[in-house]
Formats: structure tokens, C-alpha cells, sequence
């Protein structure tokens, strides 16, 4: 059925429960309100502070943000409701510089992040802890991202060559409050959350997150996203010297995925072109267009969080903190992949080829972390000192249900026209998984220490070191097909140390400018089974499979001005990784070079008491080097990475009880790909054109406890590309779309 794309509102008969839920939650919390005045003054000055983030939610980050010699951007809890954002992704597309991969043969669907042009896909944290499994991220239970770019290993062990991401959760308070909303939209759009805090007594605590989430995707004919989730947590010793924390957080998602839309020339096809050519995705007459099927694709997740934390207060400024998290997840998908590989698109068809995946993915972590403050003679120190332990497991079946073949008219299911796709052709075609999974098994044990040094007033210096032992298991089955191979069962262990070192510089109190170093190590397998780049499966290179290091260099200067209402941020960075994995004539080895210089720029607080932006810039110029004597890349970009990207969020309030947002989001031109033409021997690229997008948004407070907010996404329709990784097929981002949310807080 083909959904109506428009603005106009849908409440659905769907939304009955979850409605009547939030009205009883409403009527609960009123009863028990306490009396309070909307103050039009404070509400202007929490709003317009609360873009700005001093410090930086990890521990590992000894010293304020403007002391800190290194681009890191905290995206607060205020952005993220004044944008209206729900999944990462759209998290994410507050700071410039990321963009996003999609799925494609062994790389499973989900998050994908890419940062200064190395993928970040195995380099996201909950809570500083890592996240190793494949899926889409919720934000209900979120309370701000931390985003660090350059080369982290020292922060964030192994990976992190172009940064990585850190979200962090909503955590029991010292007090009773009620707060939540309800969305309705176009597109079937349906979303309710709940976030109750209860002061049990004087020590303890209690916080519930709840969220349900059930819409179409603006502008697509059949692709939607449905999931709910809870995240409870307990704090007994609230105030006390020492503070437990239990919490728990499960996410269960059952979409119908959007395979996106193919490339309209094959690798083939594009050596035909003139060089200077580019080809890009095409999806025929319509956006709309959905080349998936309703009777076989679809994608259930399902992913538990357990936490228990204890914290002990040495004095006022020393703690020690002992974490401890077991987390289990679930990926299981087949979602129609329009494989380009036979030409078919050019001749107006798709070939409807399936990827099936079923992955459990186990982890269990304890991080003992010291942090505090000394002076040793006249320098002073903040410090923090951590043990890591962590086994990950995964257990990962997947398969290709008819790769691409030939169309030469239309033919459910296989077949069917590039222009009017019929997503209900019935589909019975009898396949399996593998009967036996790959098993991957990684055990890491870390140490690591960073100080921050402060001279006088005007120096400082930010040193850090970590030591990771890490040993990786992988064994798998006989494979056949088109790449047979013989059953596998390979142990590597590796030693990485990566460091991070930095000057700061203070020209006066509300400024710095810094020059830092920092290192990071990709060992192969370092995404458990759950990205590209994993360890390939070879023996006879088994040896000479050693880590890809990154070394990243950067200048900048950050200043606090207007009242330190405002951060602003400047950066000259350099991302050099060195021996990059090599695929030539089907043997992989060593010594590949990938060189990005760029500028980073970044900005956040209030410019007035009635006005905020958050944003920035990013400038990337990346290479190719020795990739290999018949690499057509050499030299040339790499994939994913747009030179110029750029992102806004401003908040204008022309009065006490009205806000105005407005987003600007903008990306140049991204390649996925090269081929040599053999018209005149120059380079015909593959990729996606770049974009400006525009959302946004209008607030009111109706009273002290109720506001509304209607969010306009992509106000001008406009088509681009979220994700461009596989060589096959493009992720088309979502059409124009609004939603309105009734907001309550007592």
C-alpha cells in the first residue's frame, strides 16, 4: 500500500494504548505536582545555556573542554529534544564531519558511523564501555553523546583511527520529577516516552525510561520502523561516600527494512564512460520507489544492557568506580539488497537479491577506574588511573539468498521494473543459513592512565597512555560457492600501546590554544564479526596481518566568549594510517597508507540571552597511497569522506513561551568507488552528489507542566544519500516529514 506523503497528521487507531497510558501518566504526575511559577527569565537562560558543555561526560577527560587538546563534542540532552532526534543517526547529524555506511554482504545493517573518513562502525561506547554489536541505537535513555575525532586508542582502545562515539545514559536523581511526550506525525508516526524519577528516601533513588516507537519512512512505499524499550536504575547511597548503581536497559526493534535504491551503471558499464564521469544511484520515476519484498524481508533486534556500578568518595576530589556489564544482543534480518551486478539497472530492472543474518553477540566488562586531584610541588594534577577486562563473544550465520542474476523483463520475484516495483510479489523460494555459525571470541586486558599537568596559569600538559593485551579467537565452517574455503580455527594475540600527549597554551582564562598527538591500533577481527574490517580469513597471511596504526596530529585553539556563554573551537588536523590491509588478486598483506588533513571548526552556546546555536564545519582532504600496484585508487580520495560538511541547529526565542529552531545540514560529494575508462583512460568515480538539508521547529509552552513542539524534517523534500559503502546499492535518506509532540514535566 502506498503511504500518503504529506504533512497533514495521522492519528491512528494504533496509538489508543500508548495515548491512554501517557494520559494516566499525566494525571498521576498532576496529583502529585508540587506548586511551582513559570519564571520567563530562567526558562530563557537554562535554554540558551544548555547547549554549551563544559566537561566532558568520560572520566578519561582530566580537564575542562576549553583545556582539553583534542576536538571533542558533547551534543547535550537539549539539542537532541530541540531537533527532535530519535536514533543516533539523527543524533549524529548535529556535528559535522560523520556520515554513514550501509550494509552489504558480511557487513550487517545498523549503526555505521564514519569519522574524518575511517569507520567508527566498532568504536561506539554506552557509558564508556564499548558496544560491539551491529544495530540501530536508540536515544531514549540517552542524556548526551560525546563524539571524540583523531585517532583515540587511548582513550578508547583498540580502533578509534578517526575517532568514536560515546553515549550517555539517564541515571537516578536526588529528587521526584515526571517528564515525557507523545508524537504524532505524518507517515504513520507514533512515539510516546516516559522518564519517572523517584526519591525513595533520603539515599535512594529510582529512574524509569520507557519509549515506543512505531512509523513509516517519509518518502519510501513500504520500508518501517517499529520498536519499544525500558531502561530502569537504581542508586542506593545517594549523598553517601559510596553509591551503588544497578540499571538495566533492553531495545527490541521489528522494522521492515529499506534496502535503498541501485547504482544505475555497474563497475563494468562505468569503463564505458569518458573519464570525469560520475554515476550515481537512481531509483527510476519515483523516490518512492521500494525494491524490497513484504512477504520475506524484514529485521527484528533485540539487545539487554545489565550495569552495576559501585562508587566510593575518597576525599572531594578522589573516587574510585568499579563497573561492571554483561549485555547480550540479537540481529536477525533479510532484507532485499537491489544488486546492480548484472547491468540490470540501466535496462529499467532490479534484481531482488536477499542478505539473511542471524547474529548473537555476547559481552562481559569491568572497568575499575581511579580519578581524582594531587599537587606535587608547585604543579598540579587531575588524574585518572583504569584496569579493563573484557570478553566479547559472537556467534554469526549469513548468507546470500540468489545473488545477482540477469533481468530480461520482469519476473517475480526476482525480477521486477526499476520503475514500478511491486512490493507484494510472492515469494517462496526455499533457503537456509549456514547450519554451522562463525564463532569469534576476543579477550582484552588494558591498563591506561592520563594526567592532566597544569604548571602555572598559562601551562598545561595532557598526557595519556594505554596498553591493551588482546587475543582474538575466530572459527568457522567449510564455505562454498563462488570463494570456497577450507573450516578455520585461528588465535592471534597482539600488544597494542597508543598514547596521547598534548600542550595547552592559556593566553588568558576564557582561551586556549593546544598542539596534541595521539595514536590508535585496528587489529584484524577488531569488530567481532561485525564490520569489513575484520580479520580475512587466510593462514598463510596470518602472520603479516598486524594492526593498522593511525597516528593523528592536530593544532587548534578554543575559547569561551560573551560570558563564557559561547564555546568556540578551531582545528588543523592530520589522520595518517599506516600499514593498511591490501586485497590483491584475492591475498591480503600489509603496508596500504590513508592520509586525510582537514579543518575542524565548532561552536555552541548562546550568542544572547534569547538565541543558540550549536554546530560546525569540517574540511577533509583525504588520499589513497600504495594501496597496491593496481589499486586505480591510488591517489585519489577515499570512500565516504566529503571534503566540506556542514551542520547548524539555532534556537530563537521571541518570547518567554515560544521557541524557533532551524537546521541547516549540508555535505559536498561522496565517493564510493573508481574505474579506469577504457574510452580514454581517465577515472569514472561512483558515488553520491552532495546536499543541503533544512528542518525546523516551533515550541510552545502552554503552561508550567505542558509545551508543544512541532518538528518539520528535510523541509524542502530534498533526495540525497545517508549511506554509500557497498559498491552495489545507495541508502536513500528520508523524505519531508512533520511531527507534533505533546511534551509534560512535573
Amino acid at each position: 500500500m502506498r503511504h500518503n506523503h504529506n504533512l497533514r497528521l495521522h492519528p491512528p487507531a494504533e496509538i489508543s494504548q500508548i495515548a491512554l497510558a501517557a494520559c494516566l501518566c499525566l494525571a498521576s504526575a498532576a496529583s502529585m505536582a508540587q506548586e511551582a511559577t513559570l519564571d520567563a527569565v530562567t526558562v530563557k537562560e537554562t535554554a540558551a545555556g544548555s547547549f554549551k558543555t563544559e566537561q566532558a561526560p568520560s572520566a578519561k577527560f582530566t580537564a575542562p573542554l576549553i583545556d582539553t587538546p583534542k576536538t571533542v563534542q558533547v551534543i547535550s540532552e537539549e539539542v537532541l529534544k530541540q531537533t527532535g532526534a530519535a536514533s543516533l543517526q539523527d543524533a549524529l547529524r548535529s556535528t559535522p564531519g560523520i556520515t554513514f555506511g550501509n550494509g552489504e554482504g558480511g557487513n550487517p545493517s545498523g549503526d555505521q558511523p564514519f569519522i574524518r573518513g575511517m569507520d567508527s562502525q566498532s568504536s561506539t561506547f554506552v557509558d564508556g564501555m564499548r558496544d560491539i554489536s551491529a544495530g540501530t541505537r536508540e536515544i531514549f535513555n540517552i542524556e548526551a553523546v560525546e563524539v571524540i575525532k583523531g585517532a583515540d586508542s587511548a582513550y578508547a582502545g583498540r580502533g578509534g583511527a578517526g575517532g568514536s562515539i560515546n553515549l550517555v545514559t539517564k541515571k537516578a536523581k536526588n529528587e521526584d520529577f515526571v517528564s515525557g511526550d507523545v508524537g504524532l506525525g505524518s507517515d504513520s508516526y507514533k512515539r510516546a516516552t516516559l522518564d519517572l524519577n523517584r526519591k525513595i528516601n533520603e539515599t535512594t533513588g529510582f529512574r524509569l525510561n520507557a519509549m515506543a516507537h512505531d512509523a513509516d519512512v517519509p518518502g519510501r512505499n513500504g520500508p518501517e520502523n517499529k520498536r519499544w524499550g525500558i531502561a530502569p536504575t537504581l542508586t542506593f547511597g545517594m549523598g553517601t561516600p559510596t553509591e551503588v548503581t544497578l540499571s538495566w536497559q533492553h531495545l527490541q526493534t521489528d522494522n521492515i527494512p529499506d534496502g535503498g535504491v541501485p547504482y544505475l551503471y555497474t563497475s563494468g558499464a562505468m569503463a564505458g564512460l569518458p573519464g570525469g564521469s560520475r554515476v550515481g544511484p537512481t531509483y527510476g520515476n519515483d523516490r518512492e520507489n521500494w525494491y524490497g519484498l513484504t512477504s520475506r524481508d524484514y529485521e527484528k533486534e533485540k539487545s539487554d544492557l545489565f550495569t552495576a556500578s559501585v562508587e566510593h568518595r575518597l576525599s572531594g576530589s578522589n573516587k574510585i568506580r568499579n563497573s561492571l556489564r554483561y549485555s547480550k544482543t540479537r540481529q536477525d534480518y533479510v532484507w532485499t539488497q537491489p544488486d546492480d551486478s548484472k547491468g540490470n539497472a540501466i535496462q529499467g530492472y532490479v534484481w531482488r537479491r536477499g542478505n539473511a543474518r542471524l547474529a548473537d553477540v555476547t559481552t562481559l566488562q569491568n572497568v575499575t577506574e581511579f580519578t581524582g586531584k594531587a599537587q606535587t610541588g608547585s604543579v598540579a594534577h587531575s588524574f585518572a588511573v583504569g584496569l579493563e577486562l573484557s570478553r566479547e563473544k559472537s556467534d554469526v550465520r549469513s548468507t546470500a539468498i540468489q545473488s545477482g542474476g540477469v533481468c530480461t523483463s520482469v519476473s517475480p520475484p526476482w525480477c521486477t521494473s526499476l520503475n514500478n516495483p511491486n512490493s507484494s510479489d510472492a515469494w517462496d523460494f526455499a533457503w537456509s543459513l549456514p547450519a554451522q555459525a562463525t564463532h569469534n571470541r576476543i579477550d582484552t586486558t588494558a591498563l591506561y592512565a592520563f594526567d592532566t599537568l597544569q604548571f602555572n596559569a598559562q601551562w598545561l600538559l595532557n598526557a595519556g597512555l594505554r596498553v591493551d593485551h588482546y587475543k582474538i579467537n575466530t572459527a568457522g565452517p567449510a564455505s562454498t560457492g563462488r570463494n570456497p574455503a577450507p573450516a578455520y580455527d585461528i588465535d592471534r594475540s597482539d600488544t597494542l600501546v597508543n598514547y596521547q600527549l598534548g600542550l595547552v597554551y592559556k593566553p588568558a582564562e576564557n582561551g586556549s590554544i593546544y598542539a596534541s598527538i595521539g595514536t590508535s591500533s585496528r587489529p584484524g577481527g577488531s569488530s567481532l564479526g561485525n564490520g569489513n574490517e575484520d580479520l580475512t580469513i587466510n593462514t598463510d597471511v596470518l602472520a603479516d596481518l598486524k594492526p593498522e596504526k593511525t597516528r593523528a596530529i592536530e593544532l587548534g585553539t578554543k575559547w569561551e566568549l560573551l560570558d563564557k556563554r559561547l564555546a568556540l573551537s578551531a582545528a588543523l588536523f592530520r589522520n595518517d594510517v599506516r600499514n593498511v590491509r591490501i586485497t590483491e588478486n584475492g591475498v591480503v598483506h600489509m603496508g596500504g597508507n590513508k592520509l586525510v588533513n582537514g579543518v575542524e571548526l565548532g561552536f555552541g552556546g548562546s550568542l544572547l540571552p534569547s538565541l543558540s546555536v550549536f554546530g560546525g564545519y569540517t574540511y577533509m582532504d583525504s588520499e589513497q597511497k600504495d594501496m597496491g600496484g593496481g589499486n586505480i585508487a591510488n591517489g585519489l580520495p577515499f570512500a565516504n569522506t566529503p571534503k566540506h560538511s556542514f551542520s547548524l541547529w539555532t534556537s530563537y526565542k521571541p518570547m518567554a513561551r515560544l521557541t524557533l529552531g532551524l537546521g541547516v545540514y549540508a555535505q559536498s560529494s561522496v565517493n564510493q568507488g573508481y574505474v579506469r575508462s577504457t574510452i580514454d583512460g581517465g577515472i569514472v568515480t561512483k558515488g553520491a552528489s552532495g546536499y543541503t538539508r533544512f528542518d525546523a521547529m516551533a515550541a510552545y509552552q502552554i503552561d508550567k507542566n505542558l509545551s508543544l513542539q512541532l518538528n518539520v524534517y528535510n523541509l524542502g523534500d530534498k533526495v540525497y544519500y545517508s549511506g554509500i559503502r557497498s559498491p552495489h546499492y545507495a541508502s536513500i535518506a528520508a523524505g519531508r516529514s512533520a511531527v507534533a509532540t505533546l511534551k509534560f514535566t512535573y
